[in-house]
């Protein structure tokens, strides 16, 4: 008898050590989300220095830059109004607020005056959107990503990505893709980066849009709805890639674009990402891009909308700094985009970040670019928002808080998770 109940005893100390371990760092995450929404109440985020639209033209067709929300938001709506034959817009959120109700309203009149127009969003990004915002005209093709989408295969990994994508395609005549989701805040409030495009490369945005839509129509629209069929072939251009990560059918791409690019960097790595939780492999390639004398730079936000995210990013950066890896925080303000330049002729602009979510496990899509004339653009962007930024130094950084550390430590397990 005493034996049974000294191994009962063992099993249950057994238990509340594993409860404690696995739940500690989900329970430290929720209250510092908790401390962290109730100190940002009523803040609003100050001015910060930004660049003009600018265009470069590559190939047989022009890349235009947008660092500022309201600039790419008219371009996009101006896009939309001169609309003749088809629009593809593809967002990840959509708010039902002052901006999010004039994209509407472009989308509903376009199709009004017989304009073919497919809509993609995603729902769970969009869950606290009011419903009456997301009910839509029959004149609409609408696609809701749904919010659960393994049906009875819930054991199929593959099928729980979510659309991370941002995507607008007018005619044949220009393509947007970038960082920026739809909403009043992101027009004057968030640093994002956004490009839109002209030229032979429209088409691969719109096949992207295409393989998206029909991969997924199945059963979420009406039975009559066809596929979306392109009418012509998209034409080569060698300056200008799309890398699209596709969860149901295990393609992720653009983690190996970026190591391809870090590995053969020569000269500079400039960085821009709002969440930075990288697997080791990742941070083995700064790291040793710096040690060869690469200058490596990675501009991160002093404090994004997800604090936890921010916390687990920290964990990092001793190894980083350690090499020679420059880490820059952007204030005042929150700094969203997802682009990387290196070495004078290579960029990239996109949706992913560099975490666990969007290199392998969210649809994304990344435009690989390869002109000098782009790369130098980034640069001078780069340049913009680093006189924005506080640099943290190696000195600096083994000398924080002990209770810093602590957290950072408790919170670690929870790095394969984001």
């Amino acid at each position: 008898m005493s034996r049974n109940t000294s191994a009962e005893r063992t099993l249950r100390a057994v238990r509340r050590a594993l409860v404690a371990v696995v739940g500690t760092p989900f329970l430290l995450a929720f209250a510092l989300t908790l401390v962290d929404s109730y100190r940002r109440r009523g803040k609003k985020p100050k001015p910060f220095p930004r660049a003009a639209p600018s265009t470069v033209a590559i190939g047989d067709g022009t890349i235009t830059t947008y660092t500022y929300g309201q600039d790419l938001y008219d371009a996009m709506l101006a896009a939309i109004d001169g609309a003749q034959h088809q629009i593809l817009f593809e967002t990840y959120i959509w708010k039902g607020d002052e901006v999010g109700e004039a994209f509407k309203r472009a989308l509903v009149a376009a199709a009004e005056r017989g304009v073919e127009v497919y809509c993609i969003y995603d729902a769970f990004a969009n869950l606290v959107v009011s419903p009456r915002f997301k009910r839509f005209p029959r004149s609409l093709k609408v696609l809701r990503y749904p919010l659960y989408n393994a049906g009875l295969k819930f054991w199929d990994l593959s099928r729980y990505g979510r659309d991370h994508r941002k995507i607008l395609v007018v005619d044949d005549t220009v393509g947007f893709v970038g960082g920026y989701n739809i909403g009043t805040a992101y027009a004057t409030e968030w640093r994002d980066t956004h490009i839109a495009i002209t030229g032979p490369a429209v088409w691969d945005l719109k096949r992207a849009f295409a393989d998206f839509w029909n991969l997924h129509r199945r059963n979420r629209l009406r039975p009559s709805e066809r596929p979306l069929l392109l009418e012509a072939h998209s034409t080569w251009e060698p300056r200008i890639r799309f890398s699209r990560n596709i969860p149901r059918l295990w393609m992720f791409p653009i983690r190996s674009m970026y190591l391809e690019a870090i590995n053969r960097a020569t000269d500079n790595i400039w960085m821009t990402h709002a969440y930075f939780t990288p697997d080791q492999d990742f941070v083995d390639a700064l790291k040793h891009a710096a040690e060869r004398g690469v200058d490596v730079r990675i501009l991160l936000p002093l404090k994004s909308n997800h604090i936890v995210a921010d916390w687990i990013s920290r964990g990092y950066y001793s190894q980083l700094l350690a090499a020679g890896v420059r880490i820059l925080r952007y204030r005042d303000a929150m700094v969203h985009a997802k682009t990387s330049t290196i070495d004078g002729q290579w960029t990239t602009v996109g949706t992913a970040n560099v975490d666990r979510l969007s290199l392998t496990g969210n649809y994304e899509i990344n435009v690989e670019l390869i002109d000098d004339k782009m790369a130098a653009l980034m640069e001078k962007i780069f340049a913009i928002d680093e006189s924005n930024c506080l640099e943290i130094t190696r000195e600096e950084w083994e000398a924080r808080d002990l209770h810093r550390k602590f957290t950072e430590f408790v919170l670690a397990p929870l790095r394969p998770l984001l």
